[in-house]
């Protein structure tokens, strides 16, 4: 069991990032009577519409940032997304702010290097091989010496943007410009991987909290582009790979420290666990444990960060998720199908509310639960695929 790092109790909370995944997290800190101010860089994000008060500022101005926390004196900062000035953050809880789970943390996974040197080279964990890249020819080099494919992505992005597989030395200059126009806070660097053979993806969520750390049932996901376009729950493994998948993610976020939940990603080879990468909060995958858990990620990180505790998370059986994504873009649009959707059995459906439509952003999510993973499966699709977006009304 950890000590709590709180010296009092926390009343109000500020979220930095107020999409999908922090709107849950605003409704369970007020399901337990904490006041909560939600900020984004746009106006009527989904974690606005639920917050007490709201703000818009650029997260990546340290000084409009500081500005913020300043007024508002929250007792928990907690961020939701990566494209935040961390270095503020730093400066901010050496000055007694408390940030979750701690600024290090979120400077470390920030961008792509920091947590894979942490991984690879301090805690000596399985990785894919890989080299980093700031040029061009800096990139040729680094193909050549990984081989083909390869995976290459920003060193800094969110839902995949930015990453492609390279299978030729000729999509050398494609990869890099998709990479540039993909990546966040003007990062003009890269991360080239040695592409694994694996049999699957997993998150393994991972909760630090004053009970210890627990670990949730691991969950599979498909990826389409970089982004999560299906998840399931429970995802079958071995006994090994479950041993070795929670030797990973404690070694990790042992290392990151503090209170909450922790999406570790991994690859399942045939005989080896490989870690991929961590996010220091709740996990886009991870949104099928809204039907699938006693407590969802967002109940989890919301109790532990708030130095309740945790005596144990409890699996409800086979679940998905299936996520439906726009494919153009639009300020005037609508979501139908609902009624179809809902008609499935044992299916609910979460409509995000975000205020425009772009190609490939997330708008909703069907959930489902059934006697087994591919029947969940099969009906979160039917759901998802029976909602509709409605362009240019």
């Amino acid at each position: 069991m950890y000590g709590s790092p709180y010296s009092k109790q926390a009343k109000k909370m500020l979220l930095l990032g107020a999409g999908e995944l922090g709107k849950e997290v605003l409704l369970e800190a007020q399901r337990l009577g904490i006041e909560t101010i939600a900020a984004d860089r746009y106006e009527h994000a989904p974690a606005m519409q639920v917050a007490h008060r709201a703000h818009v500022i650029d997260m990546l101005d340290g000084h409009a940032l500081r500005t913020l926390i300043e007024t508002e004196k929250p007792d928990l900062v907690v961020p939701e997304i990566e494209a935040i000035a961390t270095d503020t953050l730093v400066e901010l809880e050496q000055e007694g702010w408390k940030i979750i789970p701690t600024a290090q943390a979120l400077r470390l996974t920030m961008d792509r290097e920091g947590i894979r040197r942490l991984a690879a080279e301090k805690l000596g964990l399985p990785t894919a091989d890989y080299r980093f890249a700031n040029t061009l020819d800096e990139l040729k080099a680094a193909i050549a010496e990984i081989g083909v494919p390869c995976v290459i992505k920003p060193i800094m992005s969110s839902s995949g943007k930015g990453q492609s597989v390279l299978r030729h030395e000729s999509e050398a200059e494609a990869c890099w410009q998709e990479a540039m126009e993909g990546g966040r806070a003007k990062k003009q660097r890269v991360i080239v991987e040695a592409f694994i053979p694996f049999e699957s993806e997993i998150t393994l969520l991972t909760v630090r909290s004053s009970s210890g750390t627990s670990f949730c049932a691991p969950i599979g996901h498909v990826q389409q582009e970089g982004d999560y376009i299906v998840s399931w729950q429970p995802h079958e493994m071995t006994e090994h790979q479950i041993e070795e998948s929670q030797r990973i993610a404690r070694a990790v976020t042992d290392e990151l420290g503090g209170y909450g939940l922790y999406g570790v990603e991994l690859f399942l080879g045939k005989d080896e666990v490989y870690f991929s990468e961590v996010s220091p909060r709740p996990h886009d995958t991870g949104m099928v444990t809204m039907v699938s858990q006693d407590l969802s990620e967002f109940a989890l990180h919301v109790r532990a960060i708030l130095g309740y505790p945790i005596p144990q998370i409890k699996q409800l059986g086979p679940s998905a998720s299936h996520t439906l994504k726009a494919v153009e873009e639009s300020q005037q649009f609508e979501i139908g199908g609902i009624e179809t959707a809902l008609a499935i059995p044992e299916t609910q459906v979460r409509i995000f509310g975000k205020p425009e439509t772009k190609k490939g952003r997330r708008m909703a999510v069907a959930l489902s639960t059934a006697s087994t993973v591919e029947e969940a499966k099969a009906r979160a699709k039917q759901a998802a695929e029976a909602l509709q977006i409605r362009y240019e009304l």
